[in-house]
């Protein structure tokens, strides 16, 4: 991890998301232990802000706090991955739906350029813009829906799984039939086509299961 630096956000969300990060990105794997000390050297902050992370960090289910060992890695198994999946895909629908009714022109157009940009960084082969990108996609839509409640759980959800994300994307054929898939939501969008694009929604991260799925397995069957 970087050391902590000044910027907009508050310094202990600053030290959270740090931590967060770290344990997203498999940098603190599972079951490592995780002191105030040692963070607070390693982000060049105090205990203080150290502390407060662990305890969100802990509600979020991603440390647990054990007594005498401070706090101890959980992170983000594979079931709960896939159970992400399998929720994302209902809650993607509405939030498509939604985006339909909602949608502004202006979004719109951020969609589109969105998707050219997936694209430019497609041909390319830029497996880590691609990812960020279709974060970004996502993010569009879940603001356009106009529901508070889907965009903090599937902003949530997707901040998450960015490293499966990450390992799916790798594959470019996945990237491209990422890409396309996004186009057809995009067109149900501009159509203002409830139907199509909560259809759309729901192909895409299907799709998008299905791949991950056959990732996690080829990855378990190399580990025997």
């Amino acid at each position: 991890m970087k050391k902590i630096a000044q910027a907009h956000n508050s310094l202990q969300t600053q030290v959270f998301r740090a931590i967060e990060t770290a344990i997203l990105d498999g940098v603190f794997a599972p079951g490592k232990n995780l002191t105030e000390a040692m963070l607070s050297e390693e982000l060049g902050v105090s205990r203080t802000p150290v502390r407060e992370a662990l305890r969100q960090l802990e509600f979020e289910g991603l440390v647990r706090v054990e007594t005498h060992k401070g706090a101890v890695v959980v992170g983000i198994s594979e079931k709960d991955i896939r159970d992400i999946y399998a929720i994302r895909m209902q809650i993607e629908a509405l939030a498509a739906q939604w985006a339909a009714q909602n949608v502004t022109e202006e979004e719109l157009s951020a969609l589109q350029e969105n998707i050219a940009m997936q694209e430019f960084y497609f041909q390319r082969g830029d497996c880590r813009q691609l990812r960020d990108l279709d974060s970004d996609f996502h993010t569009l839509i879940y603001t356009a829906s106009r529901s508070r409640p889907i965009c903090l759980m599937l902003g949530s959800f997707h901040h998450y799984t960015s490293k499966a994300r990450s390992i799916a994307l790798v594959d470019l054929r996945r990237a491209q039939s990422a890409l396309t898939e996004h186009q057809e939501i995009y067109e149900a969008l501009t159509g203002r086509d409830c139907e199509k694009a909560a259809a759309s929604a729901i192909r895409h991260i299907e799709k998008a299961r299905a791949h991950l799925a056959a990732v996690l397995t080829d990855a378990g069957e190399n580990k025997d």
